[in-house]
């Protein structure tokens, strides 16, 4: 009876086919050329290798997929609204703040100033002070600035007001020592006792204008430009030879 076996050489002519149905010698990588010597299917290592270049192209696309939304994070505008938002109000309160300042001293607080100028101590010591080193147009000009902030009624101010407003504006703008305690020695001469009650005195007024010592510079002009040929005006430092 004939055998129907198949003849080895149409075994060998044929190519084995996978369980895909596709010629082994397709699927398996070029790693895996064929059946190996010792007869053993080689579909294992071709499922297990196809398993893994499989897995690693996941994680590929996966690890691509991660980067993607960071590429584009990256390059996205910054946003700069609120920033520009910011900006305006600062400039909005410091335009506030700035009209605020200058529209504090009102035509009473001039009034005021001129008539403790008219004060017989007043003109001496302006006169005695020929230096400018304690009352230079600036420093008298926060006198009136401190005169607006302290809030007191127009008949209050006295001679005692005018030095110690001179003496703040001293004590907030000059680094001398020295030219202070002329203030005192014009007052008091030799005798110290006297001393310790101006600065209680100093400390109630600073207090009554809310600490608030510092003038900027818009406001001395500003002071300065409602009268400027007053004769005070010209007690200008740094026209002293």
């Amino acid at each position: 009876m004939t055998s129907c076996q198949p003849h080895p050489q149409d075994e060998e002519q044929s190519p084995q086919l996978s369980t895909s149905g596709y010629p082994r010698q397709e699927v398996v990588d070029n790693e895996v050329s064929g059946p190996s010597a010792s007869g053993v299917d080689p579909s294992p290592p071709c499922r297990s290798l196809c398993w893994k270049r499989k897995r690693e192209w996941s994680d590929k696309s996966e690890e691509s997929l991660e980067e993607e939304p960071e590429k584009e994070l990256a390059h996205e505008p910054e946003e700069t609204w609120v920033v520009e938002m910011l900006c305006g109000l600062k400039m909005k309160l410091k335009l506030k703040l700035k009209q605020q300042l200058v529209s504090s001293v009102l035509p009473e607080h001039h009034e005021d100033f001129n008539r403790l100028l008219e004060d017989p101590v007043v003109k001496r010591f302006l006169a005695w002070d020929k230096d400018l080193r304690v009352s230079d147009k600036y420093l008298l000009a926060m006198v009136i600035a401190y005169f607006s902030r302290a809030g007191l009624f127009s008949w209050q101010y006295q001679r005692i007001h005018f030095f110690l407003a001179l003496y703040l504006a001293n004590d907030m703008e000059e680094d001398n020592e020295a030219s202070k305690r002329n203030i005192f020695y014009f007052l008091y001469g030799k005798n110290r006792s006297q001393i310790p009650l101006f600065h209680k005195l100093r400390f109630q007024f600073f207090c009554s204008m809310r600490c608030r010592a510092w003038v900027s510079l818009e406001e001395l002009e500003e002071i300065q430009a409602y009268d400027p040929e007053h004769w005070v005006w010209a007690r200008d430092r740094a026209c002293l030879s």
